[in-house]
């Protein structure tokens, strides 16, 4: 069983949040931050970089910041995730198509209201809301992934 090792980013620009309705699974046809598997040479921040100009066409100004690191766990072989959650509060460039999804600038204060995975419901309020991070999570889920339980560590 291995766990698959990734990121997620969250741009903002004029109290919006750049999300992407996913195409495919996992998530199809949630909304989610661009993302990806971090690939054997890089970090987790060089990926995030990385990922949200291949997804996005945007560039990130300045370092992008890590909020959480989250932890998904199912009875499932292939549901083993470990996700390394950055925000970017500056970025350059406009957004192009992405064939991973729809990518569309949503108000901060919105984001709840989309359809989007259950742990990204829980650990969104804290990539935006500006404490101290970076924060540790941990989701587990059943065989159906069905969110069981969660908490901080």
């Amino acid at each position: 069983m291995a766990r698959k090792l990734t990121t997620l980013v969250y741009a903002l620009k004029d109290n919006r949040v750049l999300l992407m309705r996913r195409l495919k699974e996992p998530n199809l046809g949630q909304w989610t931050a661009p993302g990806g598997k971090i690939e054997l040479h890089e970090s987790p921040a060089e990926c995030a970089v990385r990922e949200l100009r291949e997804e996005t066409g945007l560039v990130a100004l300045g370092r992008p910041e890590l909020r959480l690191i989250v932890t998904e766990t199912s009875p499932l072989p292939d549901w083993q995730w470990l996700m390394f959650v950055y925000l970017v509060r500056e970025v350059a460039g406009e957004v192009v198509p992405c064939a991973e999804g729809e990518l569309a600038w949503i108000p901060v204060d919105q984001v709840l209201h989309l359809p989007i995975p259950q742990a990204d419901a829980i650990f969104y309020p804290y990539v935006v809301d500006g404490s101290p991070g970076p924060i540790a999570m941990k989701f587990e889920y059943d065989a159906d992934l069905k969110l069981v339980r969660w908490r901080i560590e």
